[in-house]
Order: structure tokens, then C-alpha cells, then sequence
């Protein structure tokens, strides 16, 4: 029977260092000792390892006798990421999250900002941050609570009371991805559909409710096959029942653009500014050019009124053009790339495929350049329809507002990559939901720390982690010693809500 010390890769490239305990070759059991993000991070834990396998401390009760330590040779006990840990805990609650009071699903939210992996896995990240982590049976009793107690309502609930406490709130912004499933098969939920990844695998997609600065309010699930322009109802309504709330901007990109939404969002009180699909500006704009000139300063605002719908509900719609020089000379550079593909596929250069300028007739190929035509006509424009009055917001103002919704993507970007959200382990609903609230309440904290620190969340954990305190025994007595924490640091934690920061 014998024990060794082994250093192992993890999924987020730490090494965990783990004792390894053997009976020949029937593995008895593993020690996780912590898992190190630096060199001497690494150096501290293997020393701790060998420690423990020298003074015979190991945690499994294998039936060996522990030797003696020499006469007042101090050993390191324990180490943890205190000040991290701390840190995280402190912006959970000054979000009012507490409210919950449920210390697993805590646990879970923050082992996720730290690195993100498996429920299971999060176990081993709490114990490399010397966090008394959750057992497995009591993470599989937490995944159903979270939607048996609709866990997510209330997070959206005390989110919209931090949001709103700061002031009022004038805009919402809202926006959808989609988070694919390396599986064969659909199901009810998980559809194949227009992938914002380019993938042909099934799919979820996912709305998102921010405020301008990109703070989460509202996350919502859907069918990997439904269609954009039907999913902005159900979440606006719903944020409207659950907080009562009507006097209020819609920012929503041209994926949601549709009469009948218009219509619902303004029935309901709301005011919208959606974005215009560009090729509409050189028709809308002939008029407006005939009777002023073509000429266009740069960063200028046109106006044009446009009728939208059928019948009882059609509704004329202000709509705002913005001009700039620098969105047509990347039009510009764009749309020459697409014509040189087009005139490859026309000569037989290169293979036939989807392409907006390519006009098949029968087995003849070529460009069509009456589209060419109206694609240049619209560089450098960008549209915005509206329910506001030029006397409300006028259009630089309109243009201003729309520029927030890249919040949205901002915080889509954090939930896909620094949070990993893409539920690979989860395959029912009732398990993507519960594991989607858990993605939901960490980017509400993850948004926090940046807004408060100026840093990204990346760069707060490599500057956090690090500091680690160790439980030092004497042989006497046990010992606490916090790390040093540089003045850089020490402003980066004072910024925080809760520990300096309001």
C-alpha cells in the first residue's frame, strides 16, 4: 500500500495537485490538495502534498500509523482563496441574492465565475478555493428547487430593484443567441434552426432583457426553431406583469422587427426603437434626396415616414436614417469582397452556393447587378423605426439609444465564453432552465465587478486567486495567516459593494 503526489490539467488549464492513495493497483481513494494557476501557487500546494504524505496526514484513514514531526517544525495545514472567495460572496449579497437563501445554489453561481465546468466538477473548485463545497447528492436536491421555486423570477425581481434603486430606468434592451447541443436527436425544446453559430446541430434559443449598461434583468428560453420576431412579446410582457412597468424604451436590433410586434409593444404602452433592415434606405431615402439633394454630411440624421401593416392594423412608422463615412467605407470594402466572390461562382471559378448576388437562370450563372446597385446606394446608412416624436427624441438622440444595445451582445459574449453557458451536460428542460438561472445570476455579478472595478472578469480572478491563505500548525497551536495584498489589488477589492464601494 503506498500513496504519491500527481499534478493533473484541468478543463480551464489550472493543475490540480491530488494525493493518490494505492493498494496495489486498486486505486483506494484521491486527496484533492488544490489546484494551482501560477508557479508558485503550484510549488505552494506540492509542498503542502508532500507534507501531508511525509508527516503522514492524509485525510483518508488508510491504517498506517502517522510519524512523528520533528519538535517545532511548522506544516502547512490548508490553504484557500479567501480574499476571492470573500470578494464574490459580498457582491452576491449586496445584489440582494441572499434572498434565496440557498447556500448550494450560491455555491454553484460562484464556483461558475471562478470556472465554469459540470456541477459535479464545481465540487473540485470549491475545494481548490478552500471552500467547503456541497455534496453531490445535495447538488442533484438543488437543480429541481431552482425551478419548483422559480428561482429565476426572483433573481429577475431583486435584479430589476437594483437596477431601478440607481434611478429610473428608461430603456430595456433586448436581444437573442442561441446555445447548440452536440446530440443526434431533437427534442421538444433543443430544434434545429437558424443557428447563430452557423451550426446544423439542434439548439436552444435564448432572450435576453439588460439595461443600457448590459446588467441582466430577464432571461427567457425558447425552442431552438423559433423564429426571432416571436420571442420579444412573451419577455416584454412578462417583465411588464412582473414589475408593472409601461412607461419604458424597447431597443431591439432588425431580428425583431415585424408590424405586429410594433403594434403589441405600443398596445401595451411601450416605446421602441427596432432597427431597419439597410435595404430599404434607397427607396425610402429617393424622395427625401429628390427634393434636398444627395448630397450627406457625415453623421447626419433623415427622416422618412413608412406605412407598416395591413388593413385595420396598418400604422405609419417614423423611421431614422444615420449616415456615417466610416460605416460606408466598410460597406464599401464588404460589399467588393461579395462581388468578387459572385463574379467567381458566374465564370465557374468557384463553387455554386447561397449568395445575395448571384441570379441563376436555369444553368446559367451571373451577377445580378441591379441588387449590386441598390446595395451600393445604402452604404453607410443605418435605419431606426420608432413610436417617439422628433419633439420626445430627435434623431441623433433615436441613433444614441440604439447604440447601448451592444450591451447586450457584450453580456451574450461573457455568458458564452468567461461563464461558458453552453449547457453540454444538461439534456431535459427542467435541467437547462436550472442550469441557465445559475449562468443568469452569475453574469448579474459578473457584470457588477466590471461595472465597479473597470477590469474584466478574466483579469479579476487572475489578480484574486492567487492570494492565498494558509492554517499553519505549530505543533502548539494553528495559526491563520492572510496573504499580502498589493496596492493595486487593495483598490480593485475597495471598488467592490461592500467593502468600500457603495
Amino acid at each position: 500500500m503506498g500513496s504519491f503526489v500527481r499534478k493533473v490539467k484541468t478543463a480551464s488549464g489550472a493543475t490540480a495537485v491530488q494525493i493518490v492513495h494505492k493498494r496495489g493497483k486498486q486505486r483506494l481513494g484521491i486527496d484533492h490538495i488544490g489546484s494551482a494557476h501560477d508557479e508558485a501557487e503550484l510549488e505552494l500546494l506540492l509542498q503542502l502534498a508532500r507534507e501531508r504524505l511525509s508527516q503522514g496526514q492524509d485525510e483518508l484513514d488508510l491504517g498506517w500509523e502517522a510519524a512523528g514531526r520533528p519538535p517545532g517544525q511548522a506544516v502547512v495545514q490548508s490553504t484557500a482563496s479567501t480574499v476571492l472567495w470573500e470578494a464574490l460572496v459580498g457582491v452576491y449579497g449586496h445584489l440582494g441574492f441572499d434572498v434565496l437563501d440557498d447556500e448550494c445554489f450560491r455555491q454553484l453561481v460562484l464556483a461558475r465565475i471562478v470556472e465554469p465546468t459540470s456541477k459535479l466538477d464545481s465540487i473540485r473548485v470549491l475545494d481548490g478555493l478552500g471552500v467547503a463545497a456541497p455534496s453531490l447528492s445535495t447538488i442533484k436536491r438543488t437543480l429541481p428547487r431552482i425551478n419548483e421555486r422559480d428561482y429565476r423570477d426572483q433573481l429577475a425581481r431583486v435584479c430589476w430593484g437594483h437596477v431601478s434603486a440607481r434611478g429610473a430606468v428608461a430603456l430595456v434592451m433586448y436581444d437573442v443567441t442561441t446555445l447548440y447541443f452536440e446530440a443526434e436527436n431533437e427534442d421538444a425544446l433543443r430544434r434545429v434552426g437558424m443557428s447563430k453559430e452557423r451550426r446544423v446541430d439542434p439548439q436552444i434559443t435564448v432572450g435576453l432583457l439588460v439595461d443600457p449598461s448590459g446588467f441582466p434583468l430577464d432571461l427567457h428560453v425558447f425552442e431552438g426553431n423559433k423564429a426571432e420576431t416571436t420571442t420579444l412579446l412573451p419577455v416584454v410582457e412578462a417583465f411588464q406583469a412582473r414589475h408593472q412597468v409601461t412607461d419604458m424604451v424597447v431597443v431591439a436590433d432588425a431580428g425583431m422587427l415585424s408590424a405586429a410586434n410594433l403594434n403589441a409593444l405600443e398596445d401595451a404602452g411601450f416605446s421602441f426603437i427596432v432597427a431597419a433592415r439597410q435595404s430599404k434606405a434607397p427607396a425610402e431615402l429617393e424622395d427625401h434626396f429628390e427634393a434636398h439633394g444627395n448630397y450627406l454630411p457625415d453623421d447626419a440624421t433623415f427622416e422618412v415616414t413608412r406605412p407598416m401593416g395591413t388593413g385595420q392594423d396598418r400604422r405609419d412608422r417614423r423611421v431614422v436614417w444615420h449616415y456615417l463615412a466610416t460605416r460606408a467605407r466598410r460597406d464599401r470594402q464588404t460589399l467588393n469582397k461579395q462581388i468578387e466572390r459572385a463574379e467567381k461562382i458566374a465564370a465557374g471559378k468557384a463553387p455554386v452556393g447561397k449568395h445575395r448576388f448571384v441570379k441563376l437562370e436555369g444553368a446559367t450563372k451571373g451577377v445580378d447587378w441591379g441588387l449590386v446597385e441598390r446595395a451600393r446606394a445604402a452604404e453607410g446608412f443605418k435605419g431606426y423605426v420608432t413610436n417617439l416624436s422628433p419633439e420626445l427624441q430627435d434623431g441623433a438622440a433615436v441613433v444614441a439609444a440604439y447604440r447601448d444595445l451592444w450591451h447586450v451582445e457584450a453580456s451574450f459574449r461573457m455568458a458564452k465564453s468567461d461563464l461558458a453557458a453552453r449547457p453540454i451536460y444538461h439534456r431535459t428542460r427542467d435541467s437547462i432552465e436550472a442550469h441557465l438561472t445559475i449562468v443568469f445570476a452569475a453574469l448579474a455579478i459578473a457584470r457588477t465587478i466590471q461595472a465597479r472595478t473597470g477590469i474584466t472578469i478574466k483579469k479579476f480572478l487572475q489578480t484574486l486567486r492567487p492570494l492565498q491563505s494558509a492554517v499553519i500548525n505549530t505543533g502548539t497551536q494553528t495559526i491563520t495567516i492572510p496573504p499580502a495584498i498589493p496596492p493595486q489589488t487593495q483598490e480593485i477589492l475597495d471598488a467592490l459593494p461592500g467593502r468600500g464601494g457603495h
